[in-house]
């Protein structure tokens, strides 16, 4: 194929592109709207359907359409007329906890009635005719979003403006050439989805398996001569004759973490956010967050060896109740307020299988059952502190947990091999379309 002559771009992170496109800012591509819709219904409003931030997050580099599964919340006519969502328009997340979280974008692939864009979100409609698969890939780009990630400003929640919308530069083909790159990138990225699929998928069997085995084993114990009784709650069932069972409150204290204003986050000691709790098993030696706290902030909201640290708050209840471990006291930190702290009673719990105890499904029984949720979970320490623990003897725990290190070790090692894949399999389709976009390949 006879190479294309080529042009500077004019833009530094992408350099050349070919001859008859052009570059512009986005604002003069398109109308660009934020202020959408919350998540309240309001008595007397008009009901509708709504796109918010995790619709535009998990579709990425994807289409949306028509769905029961957005949420239902109320707007006036009017405010439901300026975030209406038709046919083409781009849907692009302008704030998160982190700046790689920016600039997400999913494509609206019909008009879809009486649903509206949310808050968190900015819409993008374009002036003139563009190829709907093509703008999947353009917006969603790796060098667009970079260039969102550079522009976004916080401390504890990061995000961009309008302007910094409005001043992306687009390198823009002809009609016809965006619908051929879109049909060679639907080929080529349809390829690596099915193969990331596939390894995704067997991850999440790996995942339930690993769930499995840790729930038996907290549950049962590994004496299989054990006898049985009835725990009392019916999400445990039985549990072995010599294991205790005791509300949480008998086991350990509880405290809410620590509250601050914004503009003491970012210098000072470690903070262990609500993030690294609910990412991690066992809480990280080394803690990104930093605050300005006092020595009495650091002793009553101190992080040491054996803490179990739970999520307060969410929009599901699924996420409530996650832990993370201290394995390690981190000295001089401080805990967010978004979790809370329970510190066992010392000889009750040993820290290796507390791990695995409270990441265990059983806890969701529990959780789902007392919790009510209007528009978002919050637990709080009267509610865990009803949560039933098994207690076995502390020499059989350690044994437990023994067990699980071996067993779960087996199959961490197959998923960290999976997602490794996964992830190089992400970066290739990244430089594709990246190649593709920016006109670097000649299709």
């Amino acid at each position: 194929m006879k190479p294309r002559k080529m042009k500077d771009s004019g833009i530094p992170w992408i350099g050349e592109i070919p001859e008859g496109w052009t570059v512009r800012k986005l604002r003069f591509l398109g109308r660009l709207d934020s202020n959408g819709v919350d998540k309240k219904i309001r008595e007397g409003e008009p009901q509708f359907k709504s796109v918010h931030y995790m619709d535009v997050y998990k579709n990425a580099l994807n289409e949306i359409g028509d769905s029961d599964n957005y949420l239902v919340v109320s707007a006036p006519e009017e405010k439901a007329e300026a975030c209406a969502l038709s046919q083409g328009d781009v849907l692009f997340t302008n704030s998160s906890e982190t700046p790689d979280d920016i600039g997400h974008s999913t494509v609206v692939r019909q008009d879809l009635e009486r649903t509206l864009f949310g808050y968190h979100l900015m819409r993008f409609r374009s002036y003139e005719k563009m190829a709907l698969r093509f703008e999947k890939y353009l917006f969603g780009s790796q060098y667009l979003k970079s260039w969102f990630a550079s522009r976004a400003t916080g401390i504890t929640r990061y995000s961009i403006t309008y302007q910094d919308f409005a001043e992306a530069l687009i390198p823009v083909p002809s009609v016809p050439e965006q619908e051929r790159i879109a049909a060679y990138l639907d080929g080529k990225c349809g390829e690596i989805d099915r193969v990331i699929a596939a390894k995704e998928r067997q991850n999440g069997l790996l995942r339930d398996q690993r769930a499995a085995v840790i729930h038996e084993t907290v549950t049962k114990g590994l004496n299989p001569k054990a006898k049985f009784k009835e725990s009392g709650y019916e999400w445990i069932g039985r549990v072995p004759k010599d294991w205790r069972v005791l509300k949480l409150r008998y086991v350990g204290s509880c405290q809410n973490g620590i509250s601050k204003s914004g503009d003491l986050f970012g210098s000072g000691f470690p903070f262990v956010s609500y993030g690294d709790v609910y990412q991690n098993e066992v809480l990280p030696e080394s803690v990104a967050g930093l605050v300005e706290s006092t020595p009495e902030d650091q002793e009553n909201y101190s992080v040491r060896d054996g803490d179990v640290f739970f999520t307060r708050t969410s929009e599901t209840i699924e996420e409530i109740g996650l832990t993370s471990v201290c394995m390690k006291t981190i000295e001089k930190a401080t805990f967010a307020g978004f979790l809370i702290r329970f510190r066992p009673y010392v000889g009750m719990l040993d820290k290796a299988f507390s791990k695995y105890y409270f990441r265990s499904i059983m806890h969701r029984g529990f959780f789902v059952k007392e919790m009510n949720i209007v528009t978002r979970a919050s637990l709080g320490q009267d509610l865990l502190k009803k949560l039933p623990v098994l207690i076995p003897a502390l020499p059989e725990q350690q044994q437990i947990a023994a067990h699980l290190d071996s067993r779960c070790g087996e199959i961490d090692r197959v998923m960290a091999a999976n997602a490794g894949m996964v992830a190089k399999l992400k970066e290739y389709r990244a430089s594709l379309i990246w190649e593709a976009v920016t006109g670097k390949k000649c299709l």
